[in-house]
């Protein structure tokens, strides 16, 4: 399929993977830790969810892509069931290797920085008269900090509106720096996606084509 061309039929690779999003999501909203803290949790997933089926047929995006949103929405949506300071498996690391906290947390945002980055860079080499190159990957490893960034600033309007009631989506878990290690955590993502992934990115959009 062209780059730019639109196409109405549903692939099935698709639907399995809208249908894993789905059965996870009911079964994190059945007795999660805290209600308000899972609708902050996976509301961005939601929001990501109703971009990709409105453009689904205009602006069709790479099976890559479409993988890759899926495994952060799972994060996004697990994290929301038992908070991102509680996660089980985490909680076990933690223990077992005596870490200092519960780092689901990172693996959050560390995803944050991940997965933008290959949406940005095929959204911009789709789109846009933009080329690979050092300033091209810098101009998205911006954007995914001003994402990151943008992120904490949501993160403390709601702390600032809902007070104590917003601990738990915080997450920080007693550590000042928490919001500082989250944009960082967001630039290796971002780096480390574009690093480990660029060159197969580039054959997929050329299979595209």
């Amino acid at each position: 399929m062209n780059q730019g061309q639109t196409s109405r039929t549903t692939e099935p690779l698709h639907i399995g993977l809208l249908v894993i999003f789905a059965l996870t999501l009911i079964w994190s909203v059945i007795n999660p830790k805290d209600l308000f803290t899972w609708f902050l949790e996976v509301f961005p997933a939601l929001i990501g969810l109703a971009v990709i089926l409105l453009t689904y047929h205009r602006f069709r995006l790479t099976n890559l892509v479409y993988v890759l949103v899926l495994v952060h929405a799972l994060i996004l949506v697990i994290g929301g069931h038992y908070t991102y300071a509680e996660m089980p498996f985490f909680n076990w690391l933690r223990d077992n290797f005596h870490l200092a906290r519960n780092y689901y947390d990172r693996l959050g945002h560390f995803a944050q920085g991940f997965v933008p980055a290959i949406i940005c860079r095929e959204v911009l080499l789709r789109k846009s008269p933009l080329k690979r190159g050092k300033l091209f990957s810098f101009l998205v490893i911006c954007i995914c900090l001003a994402i990151s960034a943008s992120y904490e600033l949501i993160e403390w309007g709601v702390a600032e509106a809902t007070g104590s009631a917003a601990d738990a989506f915080l997450g920080t878990q007693g550590d000042v720096w928490d919001t500082q290690w989250d944009m960082f955590m967001a630039l290796c993502g971002a780096v480390i996606s574009l690093v480990s992934l660029g060159n197969f990115h580039d054959s997929v959009l050329k299979q595209m084509r």
